[in-house]
């Protein structure tokens, strides 16, 4: 009699008490573990395979959040691929992993055979690395790994072409694309900028959420009253961009100042990453910049923002000596510098300078924001070696609302002597601009959204080292808004972007 393909599923603890008792009648025990987002023949043949190298056949899968493919990505939950999986005959358990990884399932589960499939049996094509990893858990509880050899199938490949998540836009930019550019191709180029010495300087920015949902109108006022529910505090402005590129480039200097009237400095140190060496400048006279925005969680929809924050102060002229007494006599040991200015004071005229004639590659993002709307313009840089902005800010800082994007490009380039520019432009995707190939638009890679915050800083820091070791722009472009669509899943900077993900996305 058939088994109910719902009573194979178990979680993780219970199919470990069940594979006990099965070890101890003497079964071996076959297991699988991977995505299995769209089950096809090359699945069938290797849970096949995999059950003929044991008694009992178990399959994990890969939890939903832990599914790094790229936006879009699983195009099933994992109930779904869990129930899909169960209704296989060979199949005799199926458990949902409770971690991004099999090696602590491997432990617990303790396989006889933990089964891959043939592509994994040149461990040096794993993006993650994992399969060290896995190779390792299996062999320290006395396992083997096993990898098949039948037909090959490929889920991204088959979703790519039948269940595409991709906007028709994009899909045509990748048909293209792909005939310049390799995966592996644009992933070494990424690999390549590890090396590179940066130095990030720019403004501390406190991001809060506090989550409250609407109740309705007050009865006494014209104000909608909310329910408090919880808050996040996350790293952002310069803290930001520093932990997206210390990601990519092993060796990182974050150059900022903070504010003393609030006490965020052991926050901060606690919310960078290991590899970036701090040089903090304390003022005394100002508090850090906070931004907290007040968020319906259930669509993550932005209510309003209060912000922290003491601008009209001038950087006392002490702190702003020292500063460029470290610049001068530090950034020739520097291969990039990366200016993220929000405007908050950090940037003053003197460093602009010190900035624009001094360092060896000098990458450059000035924003506007609520607070400084028309006072931070692009156009305040004596030089540039790349620039990277989004549309309302290059239209203003040319005081231009209406004409040809590309001429205000030209003049900007002509204004600040830069000859590598990229505009980001939301759902238009982004522009990108040197003067040795012109212009080229590359389409936005998808119109999932969660969240925009930080998207930008995203795909500039990113970016910005790959223009440094003068990649070709198209690719540069490529890489940002791919930086981009993985950003705009992530709830404000709860996390950067990290270097696997990105890999993993480029390779669908």
């Amino acid at each position: 009699m058939k088994r109910d393909p719902q009573a194979k599923i178990k979680t993780i603890s219970e199919l470990a008490s069940i594979l006990e008792k099965l070890r101890k009648e003497g079964k071996k025990i076959a297991h699988c573990h991977g995505c299995f987002d769209l089950l096809h023949p090359g699945h069938l043949k290797h849970f096949q395979a995999a059950k003929n190298k044991g008694d009992v056949l178990v399959v994990t899968l890969t939890k939903d959040e832990y599914v790094n493919k790229g936006p879009g990505r699983p195009v099933f939950n994992h109930h779904l691929r869990a129930d899909s999986i169960a209704a296989l005959e060979c199949v005799d358990y199926v458990a949902i992993n409770d971690w991004p990884t099999a090696v602590e399932t491997i432990k617990l589960l303790k396989p006889h055979f933990y089964v891959k499939g043939s592509d994994y049996a040149d461990k040096s094509g794993d993006l993650t690395g994992k399969i060290y990893e896995e190779e390792e858990a299996v062999k320290s509880i006395g396992g083997m790994i096993h990898f098949t050899d039948e037909v090959s199938f490929s889920s991204t490949s088959l979703i790519n072409t039948f269940l595409s998540p991709y906007p028709q836009e994009a899909k045509e930019f990748f048909h293209i694309f792909k005939k310049k550019y390799s995966a592996s191709d644009i992933i070494g180029r990424l690999k390549a900028v590890e090396n590179l010495k940066v130095l990030v300087i720019g403004d501390i920015i406190i991001d809060e959420y506090h989550y409250c949902s609407g109740m309705g109108k007050s009865a006494k006022d014209n104000i909608i009253a909310t329910k408090f529910s919880n808050e996040e505090i996350f790293a952002g402005g310069v803290l930001a961009a520093a932990n997206h590129i210390a990601g990519f480039c092993k060796d990182v200097t974050l150059l900022s100042c903070v504010g003393l009237k609030n006490n965020y400095e052991d926050f901060i140190k606690e919310h960078l990453k290991g590899n970036i060496k701090q040089e903090f400048y304390f003022r005394k006279d100002v508090p850090t910049v906070v931004k907290r925005r007040f968020v319906d969680p259930a669509f993550l929809t932005k209510l309003f923002e209060v912000c922290y924050l003491e601008d009209s102060l001038l950087m006392p002229k002490e702190i702003e000596e020292e500063i460029c007494e470290s610049l001068i006599k530090n950034l020739k040991h520097f291969d990039l510098v990366l200016v993220t200015d929000f405007g908050h004071g950090m940037i003053t005229p003197k460093i602009i300078q010190l900035l624009s004639e001094k360092a060896k590659f000098l990458a450059v993002n000035v924003q506007t924001n609520s607070a400084n709307l028309g006072y931070n313009l692009i156009t305040k840089l004596h030089r540039a070696d790349f620039i990277c902005i989004d549309e309302p800010e290059l239209r203003l800082a040319c005081h231009d609302k209406t004409s040809n994007i590309e001429h205000l490009i030209m003049d900007a380039a002509k204004k600040i002597n830069c000859d590598k520019i990229i505009i980001t432009r939301g759902h238009k995707g982004s522009l990108v601009y040197s003067a040795k190939d012109g212009f080229i638009q590359i389409p936005v890679f998808s119109k999932d959204v969660v969240d925009r915050i930080g998207a930008g800083d995203a795909f500039f820091s990113v970016a910005a080292p790959c223009v440094c070791k003068n990649n070709p722009m198209e690719a540069v472009g490529f890489i940002g808004n791919a930086v981009g669509a993985i950003k705009v899943l992530i709830v404000g900077n709860r996390s950067p972007v990290e270097p696997v993900p990105l890999y993993k996305y480029i390779t669908t």
